[in-house]
């Protein structure tokens, strides 16, 4: 069993920055496939990253050059830094291992 736990949303202005983490339990975390997905009001849950066991990494289209995943395997934790932030990307942010075990996530609000 894996329990998943974000932190980092909140409230931040369009152009700025957030970084999330995501902590994970279990002694196997670098051999998970670690992703953030995201779902906004009224919208499907999307993928937003993905970083692998050797740290190759996926990012869907709207958030490449702006979004960065990352994971650091002796903390147990991954990472998704997110600058130059828009309106859309006001989302429910969720942590995933292996696309089995979530977070119950962490609200990322991009407001004047």
């Amino acid at each position: 069993q894996v329990q998943l736990v974000e932190s980092g949303g909140g409230l931040v202005q369009p152009g700025g920055s957030l970084r999330l983490s995501c902590v994970a339990s279990g002694s196997i975390f670098s051999s998970y496939v670690m992703a953030w997905h995201r779902q906004a009001p009224g919208k499907e849950r999307e993928l937003v990253a993905s970083i692998f066991r050797y740290e190759n990494t996926n990012y869907v289209d709207s958030v490449k050059g702006r979004f960065t995943i990352s994971r650091d395997n002796a903390k147990n934790t991954v990472y998704l830094q997110m600058n130059s932030l828009k309106p859309e990307d006001t989302a429910v942010y969720y942590c995933s291992a292996d696309n089995y075990y979530w977070g119950k996530g962490t609200l990322v609000t991009v407001s004047s």
